[in-house]
């Protein structure tokens, strides 16, 4: 029996006592409600986004609670590492700072033989799986997309390919005048495995129109992840939120994913992921009317909501390190998280967005971060299968291990 079946299979010995019948009666049959399984609605979920003091409290103990019913008392991670084969990009996102024109002197263009060569180094350090995106360079072949899948399997048969986003796959598809559903199906036999569910930021039309001028659409964007599902491609799911967003976006924007993977069932799992403002383009010509990410607590409401709006149907949540910080993501996994995502090796978006929190963190670091929320730790693979191990009685820093009151309390520090 592996660790994760076996932190399924016990009873949790770290979940705090829940004290419901001092909060607001409204928040307290929500949180009884979620306790008990049950959907939470948009309108719920709303009203979650604005509690403070008490039920902010509760709200992050009853998060952790399920997480444990859904999950076990476990963390996971996975060795990986991130490919960003150009930063060459003309659609003028503005909330990225990544994108470089093809003659500017940083720009950046690989070839398929050293993407290749970095797949290599990944395999021969430990990585199980390589996550390749870039950025929509106008002068890329048609076949550029199935010509890195194919290098990398004839070198890698066994590494798993997590790649291109569906903004990505919208521009392939465009140029190489295929519909989504065949030029998907082509990739696949070509070798992808799994997609990242990125560039959907907040699936509403009247903020992308803002962000991207919705050069990819909501619409877009749902056929494009739900035809992926539907050929055998699974995705992760995101969303970016802290700049012109509100809660209700938040909310609305979790329903819609819980929506399709009821129809589909292919996220594997659900990634928030903060706005970093320093050097975009949206925050520093709008420094009035956009704000400089979210603040700590709206961080630990987003995990912790979706914890309870998704159970049942994404049970995985993943807290970003690159985003808040390994020791913000480590409190993260007592407020509805479960995983802390990958090694990355390397980090290029964030860091171009003037994001600090570095680019690689080691395994055992993962595995010391998880330990410290008191939870049982493992190497995961892309679909959450084990690894391998690492037991939280043979810890070799027991005694920086956070118990789940110490936990709420250092959370409680963000109001």
């Amino acid at each position: 029996m592996s660790l994760h079946q076996l932190a399924l299979d016990t009873e949790s010995s770290t979940a705090s006592t829940i004290q419901l019948d001092q909060i607001a009666a409204d928040i307290r049959d929500i949180l009884s409600q979620a306790l008990n399984g049950e959907e939470i609605s948009t309108e719920q979920a709303i009203k979650l986004f604005a509690t403070e003091g008490a039920e902010y409290r509760a709200l992050m103990q009853v998060a952790d609670r399920v997480r444990q019913q859904r999950c076990g008392d476990v963390g996971s991670f996975v060795i990986t590492r991130n490919i960003n084969f150009t930063n060459v990009c003309y659609q003028g996102c503005k909330f990225c700072n990544f994108a470089k024109r093809k003659d500017d002197d940083d720009a950046e263009f690989l070839s398929l033989e050293e993407i290749a060569n970095r797949a290599q180094e990944a395999w021969d350090r430990g990585a199980t799986e390589v996550c390749i995106q870039g950025g929509l360079h106008p002068k890329m072949s048609i076949d550029f997309y199935r010509d890195i899948l194919l290098t990398i399997k004839a070198r890698l048969p066994s590494m798993h390919i997590h790649a291109f986003s569906p903004f990505e796959i919208w521009f392939g598809a465009r140029r190489a005048k295929m519909s989504y559903r065949d030029f998907l199906t082509d990739l696949k036999q070509c070798g992808l495995d799994s997609m990242p569910g990125t560039a959907a930021e907040i699936l509403d039309t009247e903020i992308r129109q803002q962000l991207t001028r919705n050069k990819l659409s909501t619409e877009d964007w749902v056929e494009i992840v739900k035809t992926a599902h539907q050929v055998g491609i699974r995705t992760t799911s995101t969303i970016m939120y802290g700049h012109i967003d509100q809660p209700k976006h938040w909310a609305e924007h979790l329903a819609l994913l819980r929506d399709i993977q009821k129809q589909t069932g292919g996220f594997t799992e659900f990634v928030p992921l903060g706005f970093i403002h320093y050097e975009t383009t949206l925050y520093n010509d709008n420094p009035d009317t956009v704000r400089p990410g979210p603040t700590r607590s709206e961080h630990f409401k987003m995990h912790a909501i979706a914890r309870l709006m998704l159970q049942g149907q994404i049970d995985n949540i993943q807290a970003s390190w690159v985003k808040m910080g390994p020791e913000v993501a480590s409190q993260m996994l007592r407020c509805g998280a479960n995983d802390l995502g990958g090694t990355l090796m390397n980090e290029s978006i964030s860091r171009a967005a003037g994001g600090d929190h570095g680019q690689e963190v080691q395994p055992e670091d993962m595995v010391a971060n998880i330990h410290r929320a008191g939870l049982e730790a493992y190497q995961r693979s892309t679909f959450y299968k084990e690894v391998k191990a690492y037991p939280l009685a043979e810890s070799m820093n027991q005694a920086s291990v956070m118990l789940p009151e110490q936990q709420i309390n250092c959370v409680s520090q963000s109001l």
